[in-house]
């Protein structure tokens, strides 16, 4: 069947027909929107500018950060113009764009995580070595392929949608153009497309997941060797990542780890991967890492300093 593409754009219904619920989203999602900014651009540059903080582990936390707030200002401005217009609507390729890069940062913050999780394994079971195996150079080849996945992952999405057909509803009952709303709007059959599009997603997440989790599995083994000391002290890394995997991963797989179909939830449970995790990463990882929270201090101090001059 060749491409019909009768439909120029889409109206999104967003979470309330309500003026005044558009309201209050508008200010708290502006809020929120802000904080993940401020929060993750705080996390890079303190680790760009921070010798102390010059370990891989740091060095894929700013990536992470960097991730973050790209995936999320692929949605967030867009939704919180839309809670003040009257009239919510994208274009055609606007919808396509915003679907790709947002698989595109999505698929590469699955991979990154799965490279912070080997990361952490190398440092905790083998870190006589640690420094010899998470060289610069791979941590960078590293960073590399998480991008490189994200691509290659985004654009098989984007090639399994494009090829469908749009000539009739153009209504999507969501915030943001995502895959399943879509394919509810396509004129042709998307049973196989959706079971591809589940194959894709879904099982990225459940194997970059189950990856992650088989890691910590043989983390927490090979720590009953150590010292309560040296194990509440490894813990103590691990548990910040172990937090972001969790608050990511588990919406993710809610998502795209079923059927074709879409929930009256779908919207809420988006906000959590979309602007909660981005917000809550920076939180988690200053709040647990006496390190960082050193670092960004020296940070505030050098910029009052400068403030003065």
């Amino acid at each position: 069947m060749a491409r019909i593409h009768n439909v120029t754009e889409f109206i999104f219904l967003g979470f309330s027909p309500s003026r005044e619920v558009q309201k209050v989203c508008f200010v708290l999602f502006l809020l929120l929107y802000t904080a993940v900014v401020l929060g993750n651009s705080l996390i890079v540059l303190t680790v760009m500018t921070s010798r102390s903080l010059g370990s891989p582990m740091y060095f894929f936390l700013s990536c992470l950060s960097f991730v973050e707030l790209c995936y999320s200002s692929t949605t967030a401005p867009k939704l919180i113009s839309d809670l003040l217009a009257e009239r919510k609507a994208i274009s055609l390729w606007g919808c396509m764009t915003q679907l790709f890069f947002m698989h595109f940062f999505g698929g590469a913050e699955i991979f990154l995580l799965t490279v912070m999780a080997y990361d952490r394994y190398v440092a905790i079971c083998r870190p006589l070595n640690y420094r010899t195996i998470m060289n610069r150079q791979v941590c960078a080849v590293l960073v590399g392929v998480a991008w490189v996945g994200g691509f290659v992952h985004s654009f098989a999405q984007i090639l399994l949608l494009f090829h469908l057909p749009f000539c009739g509803p153009n209504v999507i009952d969501h915030y943001f153009c995502d895959l399943l709303p879509l394919l509810k709007l396509a004129c042709s059959d998307t049973f196989l497309v959706g079971l591809l599009i589940v194959a894709n997603g879904g099982t990225l997440s459940v194997i970059s997941f189950g990856i992650i989790l088989a890691s910590y599995v043989v983390i927490l083994l090979h720590l009953r060797t150590r010292s309560s000391e040296g194990r509440s002290k490894a813990l103590s890394t691990c548990g910040s990542h172990i937090t972001v995997v969790t608050l990511f991963f588990g919406p993710c797989i809610f998502i795209y780890m079923r059927p074709s179909t879409t929930l009256s939830v779908d919207k809420m449970v988006a906000v959590l991967y979309t602007v909660i995790t981005p917000l809550l990463n920076p939180v988690i990882y200053s709040l647990r890492s006496a390190q960082v929270k050193k670092a960004m201090k020296k940070l505030w101090i050098r910029a009052m300093k400068l403030d003065e001059k």
